[in-house]
């Protein structure tokens, strides 16, 4: 199929983008158009002007600001993927990353791309939460930051307006061990349903935990109950299997084509384990 006709716009800078972005409430930003574009041609969007945002200055780079790590929107996921300073910094993203389509996508798709499109089965959006991100966006009326658990508030729809642009990301550097897992049909395929983790240890027991499910609901969600069965505890087979089951049980998942929630909550738990397994031999 075709999409529809638009108008394509391409700005030199990122102050342009926005007006053009708030000049008409059916344009739409795009990046490295892994979602949109399929989606422009299924006819699921149909966007009156595409405003070009692939190559602003404000959206690349990869740096370390103290104790954060800054990723600029507009750059590749396989960069990321591939860099020495996330390796260095920030492992859990490296790691969620490698489970995001195949390598053609990630060299195509933005970091900041696939967390405005929120998707609820996305890997990144459940580093980001997990990580305890912060997002940086750009709109008329200035610049602002939003944590990642106020970013994603229903399926494919973020807190941002409309005119605004997600410019930056932003990952604090903590010593903390990560662990990253999901269940597919097939490898590069959309989650079933994944987890995301990021626990902190001390004297050999787990002092906080963070546990992000993916692809269990209308967004990625934590799972307080399993992260629950792991504070106060050494990470031992029987705690993981009481965090895993936790989850599951906890969790109500949709039904769908590629799922039920029966299937759903076995994916989890099974990618709950595989992901705290990770951390306990790291």
């Amino acid at each position: 199929m075709k999409p529809p006709p638009f108008h394509y716009a391409r700005p030199d800078d990122l102050g342009e983008a926005v007006r053009l972005l708030a000049a008409d409430e059916d344009a739409k930003a795009l990046a490295g158009g892994q979602s949109l574009l399929p989606m422009m041609n299924f006819r699921l969007a149909r966007p009156s002007v595409l405003v070009d945002i692939a190559r602003l200055p404000e959206l690349s780079g990869l740096r370390r600001e103290d104790d954060v790590l800054v990723i600029g929107a507009g750059v590749p996921q396989r960069t990321a993927e591939t860099a020495q300073l996330v390796r260095e910094t920030c492992p859990l993203l490296g790691l969620a990353l490698r489970h995001v389509g195949h390598h053609q996508i990630r060299s195509r798709g933005t970091v900041g791309g696939s967390l405005a499109h929120a998707d609820p089965a996305a890997e990144l959006g459940a580093a980001a939460v997990a990580l305890d991100a912060e997002v940086v966006v750009t709109g008329t009326s200035g610049r602002r930051t939003v944590p990642a658990a106020d970013l994603f508030v229903a399926p494919f729809q973020t807190s941002l307006s409309a005119e605004e642009v997600l410019t930056e990301v932003r990952l604090p550097i903590r010593d903390a061990r990560c662990g990253f897992a999901e269940i597919g049909t097939r490898s590069g395929d959309f989650a079933i349903a994944g987890v995301a983790a990021v626990l902190h240890l001390a004297d050999g027991e787990v002092t906080e935990a963070r546990l992000v499910g993916l692809g269990i609901g209308g967004t990625v969600q934590r799972l307080p109950e399993a992260e629950a069965e792991l504070r106060g505890h050494a990470l031992d087979d029987g705690v993981i299997d009481a965090a895993a089951r936790a989850a599951a049980d906890a969790t109500s998942p949709p039904d769908d084509l590629r799922a039920d929630p029966r299937t759903r909550r076995a994916a989890l738990r099974s990618a709950v384990q595989r992901a705290l397994k990770q951390v306990s031999n790291a």
